[in-house]
C-alpha cells in the first residue's frame, strides 16, 4: 500500500471529523516520525503537545511493557498495587493534597467542572442549580456537549444544541471583564487556559494570570487552570502558571502526562475541594488503571531527569528569534512561550497557512494550521539545538517558496 491507499481506506471506513495533512505516519523516535514510504520528518505538532518526551521514549515504553505483563486493569471496584504509588508521586510532584485520575483531557475538564460545582454547593453555599462558571472567548477545553456549551467556535457549536447552562463567557486577557463577571455571587469558578493553544497560541499579557487568580481569591471563586496542553514543561516551566507564581485551586492535566503512550489525565486539588465528591458520585472504569499509573510516573520522571522545561525555555527563544528573522510577506506575527509557538500567516496570491504546511511537509517537517491562518509549532521537548536549527532551516525554505 502507498500513502494514498492508506488515506483512501480511512476515508472509506472512518468518520470525516478530521482533515489531516496528507502524510501517513508509521514510526516515531524522539523528535522524528517516518511515513509509510520511509521518509523522515521533524514532528512540530507533538500530537498537540502529548509527546513532549519524544516519540516512543524507551524509558516510558519499558514502564508500559513491564506493567502490561503483570496487570493492566482492575477498575476502581478494587484497590490495585500501583494507584497509590502514582497518587503519592503526582500529588507531591505538583504540590496538591489529592488527585482524581481520568483518561482523556475532555474527561478531566468535565471532572473539574463537576468538582467546582460540587464545591459551590457544599462549601460556598450557592443555592442548588445556581452555580455559574466563568470561561473565556476562544477557549478550547474539549468537545463534549457541556464543553462546547462554553465554546465561541461556531464549528464546535453548530447543530449540537441545546447546550448546558451555567457558563459566563468573558474576553480572554481582559481583567476588567473578569472582575465584572465576578460580581455575581453565584460564580463558583473561573476556568482558563494559561495560553490558549487551539486559538493559535494566544499568550496573555504578563500579570494576567496573577491578577485573575487574586481576583478569584478575593471573591471566593475557584481558579481552575486547564494545563492539558501548556503543562508538563511545554512552555519552559513545569506548569505555565509557574511563570507568574500562580497555584490553581484546581489543576487539570493530560496529554504529556503519559508521554503520548496512553490516554492519561488528572485533576488535582486540595482536600477542602476534592473531598466534596463522595463514593459513587464520579468515576471512570479506566481512570487510575495500573498501566496508566506506571506510564505516568515514568513520563513525569523523564521530564525532570532530562530537564525538558529548561530545554523548552532555552530553545523556545532561539526558535522565535530565528523565525522572526525570516524575510517573508506571509509572516504577520510570531508569538509563543517555551516550545509552544505560532506564526500568524498572511495569505499571499491565494496561498494560505495550509499551503505553507504542505510545503514544509514536502521538505521534511510537519505542522498543522489552526483557524486557517495560524501555524502552531510545538516539537517534542527532547529536540536538540542542532536539530532545532536544522528544522528552522526547513521552515525558512518553505516560506521562501512563496516569495
Amino acid at each position: 500500500m502507498n500513502t494514498q491507499d492508506y488515506i483512501d481506506r480511512e476515508d472509506r471506513y472512518g468518520a470525516h471529523n478530521y482533515h489531516p495533512l496528507p502524510v501517513v505516519l508509521e514510526r516515531g523516535e524522539g523528535p522524528f516520525v517516518w511515513d509509510v514510504e520511509g521518509k523522515r520528518y521533524f514532528d512540530f505538532l507533538s500530537a498537540y503537545s502529548a509527546v513532549n518526551q519524544g516519540h516512543c521514549h524507551p524509558r516510558i515504553v519499558k514502564a508500559l511493557t513491564d506493567q502490561a505483563q503483570k496487570l493492566t486493569l482492575t477498575s476502581r471496584a478494587f484497590y490495585n498495587s500501583v494507584l497509590g504509588e502514582y497518587e503519592e508521586y503526582v500529588t507531591r510532584y505538583f504540590g496538591y493534597d489529592k488527585v482524581l485520575p481520568m483518561n482523556s483531557g475532555a474527561e478531566a475538564d468535565e471532572t473539574a467542572l463537576k468538582l467546582c460545582r460540587k464545591w459551590a454547593y457544599k462549601k460556598k453555599g450557592i443555592k442548588d442549580n445556581n452555580a455559574r462558571i466563568i470561561c473565556c472567548e476562544g477557549n478550547f477545553h474539549g468537545r463534549t456537549i457541556t464543553i462546547v456549551s462554553m465554546s465561541t467556535d461556531p464549528d464546535a457549536r453548530n447543530d449540537y444544541g441545546p447546550f448546558t447552562p451555567g457558563f459566563i463567557v468573558v474576553p480572554y486577557n481582559d481583567i476588567p471583564a473578569l472582575e465584572k463577571a465576578l460580581q455575581d455571587p453565584d460564580v463558583a469558578g473561573f476556568l482558563v487556559e494559561p495560553i490558549q493553544g487551539e486559538a493559535g497560541v494566544f499568550v496573555p499579557d504578563d500579570g494576567y494570570l496573577k491578577k485573575a487568580s487574586d481576583l478569584c481569591k478575593k471573591h471566593n471563586v475557584l481558579f481552575i487552570a486547564d494545563e492539558i496542553q501548556t503543562g508538563i514543561a511545554r512552555t519552559g516551566k513545569i506548569l505555565a502558571c509557574d511563570h507568574e507564581g500562580v497555584r490553581p485551586d484546581i489543576l487539570i492535566l493530560g496529554k504529556a502526562l503519559s508521554g503520548g503512550i496512553l490516554p492519561v489525565s488528572a485533576v488535582l486539588a486540595d482536600d477542602d475541594i476534592m473531598l466534596t465528591i463522595k463514593p459513587g458520585e464520579h468515576g471512570s472504569t479506566f481512570g487510575g488503571n495500573p498501566l496508566a499509573c506506571k506510564v505516568a510516573i515514568e513520563a513525569l520522571k523523564v521530564v525532570k531527569d532530562e530537564k525538558l522545561a529548561e530545554n523548552a525555555a532555552y530553545l523556545g527563544k532561539i526558535f522565535r528569534d530565528e523565525i522572526k528573522s525570516i524575510k517573508s510577506d506571509m509572516i504577520e506575527l510570531v508569538r509563543g512561550k517555551g516550545l509552544l509557538n505560532a506564526v500568524v500567516v498572511r495569505p499571499k496570491d491565494g496561498k494560505t497557512a495550509w499551503d505553507v504546511c504542505i510545503a514544509m511537509k514536502d521538505l521534511g517537517l510537519i505542522a498543522k494550521p489552526t483557524h486557517e491562518h495560524i501555524i502552531r509549532f510545538a516539537p517534542p521537548l527532547v529536540i536538540t539545538e542542532p536539530q532545532l536549527r536544522e528544522a528552522v532551516g526547513l521552515i525558512r525554505q518553505a516560506f521562501k517558496l512563496f516569495e
